[in-house]
């Protein structure tokens, strides 16, 4: 009978080492090497009988000793710096992850994810990363106005991938698709999907429309309300009567914000809400004071999820590919980790779905 605590203390199973590899195949430890690294100075039945070993014993690279080597560690970064709060309840990275580990799991690449509570953490990670040699690339998120990232990156020589379009804000922006010349960048034409947005809106007969954005800052997020202020202006819709606030993307803040709106001397009769989580907040504040959706206001979600589709009514929404979004920057960083030319690849745009949130006003 095992004593209590003896489980705990026991060491754990010695991994495979070439020694044990050379030793069962009857070669030499260089033979063992030199057939596992794909190097000439073995024959192929050698080769063959080498691997065929290495495989029963279970042996598997050490990843760190391979980087050191100058071989790849076979891991991809990505760096979140956003409330750690507000990850539980979102939908889009989940969706984006799950697309990105359905690519790297195919090419044996693991994700190294980490939360960190501000950009200046993440700039001193990426410095860590690449010192220690832990990751072979990174993907990179949320891209900022005025952000330090690319730059730090193309200094450091660390393979990347922006996920989003590196556009500043102001009316000389660049187009939102142009990115770093040595970084590649995966990037989503927000200003096409606001405008269906509006289309949808306009048509039903809407004139006054709020919009619940994201975290100031963010370069989606400046996209998105630069968005509406133009495709406002396109249908001569007052200047006042079309506004945007912003947001941590939370529903607390969510909720929060529509108050505010609903509170204004003349409220909105339709909001548009920059994730899933704010609409369904958005709905439930409407709820509480007896507002009828879309009787009285209608709510356009920007990311469509199971959330919109049992909500009661169910909300009008953004669909898009998330998970395919998350493959193609996969895709794109292996393909620069392969000696590919950077370069700039736009994903696809979402279309909207009507559903019973959205009428005329």
């Amino acid at each position: 009978m095992t004593a209590p605590g003896e489980a705990a203390r026991r060491k754990p199973a010695r991994r495979p080492t070439i020694k044990d590899i050379a030793r069962r195949a009857g070669v030499s430890e260089s033979a063992v090497s030199f057939a596992l690294n794909d190097r000439p100075g073995v024959s192929q039945d050698t080769r063959a009988r080498v691997r065929r070993v290495a495989e029963e014993l279970g042996w598997q690279a050490n990843s760190a000793a391979r980087a050191l080597s100058g071989d790849r560690a076979g891991c991809a970064g990505l760096v979140l710096a956003r409330p750690a709060q507000t990850l539980g309840v979102e939908s889009f990275f989940l969706q984006l992850v799950s697309g990105i580990q359905e690519v790297f799991s195919t090419h044996r690449t693991a994700l190294l994810f980490q939360v960190v509570p501000d950009l200046d953490a993440e700039c001193a990670l990426y410095r860590r990363w690449w010192a220690e040699r832990r990751v072979d690339g990174v993907l990179v998120v949320d891209p900022r106005n005025q952000d330090p990232r690319p730059q730090l990156l193309a200094s450091l020589g660390l393979p990347a991938v922006v996920v989003g379009g590196l556009a500043d804000s102001g009316p000389d922006a660049p187009d939102p698709a142009a990115g770093h010349p040595q970084l590649s960048t995966v990037w989503a034409d927000d200003a096409k999907a606001m405008a269906r947005v509006l289309d949808h809106l306009h048509a039903l007969g809407h004139r006054r429309i709020a919009h619940v954005a994201g975290m100031p800052g963010l370069a989606h997020t400046e996209r998105r309300i630069r968005s509406l202020r133009t495709e406002a202006d396109l249908r001569g819709l007052d200047e006042k009567h079309v506004r945007s606030v912003t947001t941590d993307y939370s529903d607390a803040e969510g909720a929060e914000a529509t108050r505010r709106i609903l509170d204004a001397a003349e409220p909105p009769t339709a909001i548009i809400y920059d994730n899933d989580v704010m609409a369904v907040a958005g709905a439930s504040v409407a709820a509480e004071r007896g507002i009828p959706v879309p009787g009285r206001l209608s709510i356009v979600a920007w990311d469509d999820s199971a959330l919109c589709r049992v909500t009661h009514p169910r909300l009008t929404a953004l669909v898009r590919d998330t998970p395919g979004f998350g493959r193609l920057a996969a895709q794109e960083l292996l393909a620069v980790l392969d000696g590919g030319t950077p370069r700039t690849v736009q994903g696809e745009l979402p279309h909207l779905e009507a559903r019973e949130s959205t009428g005329g006003p």
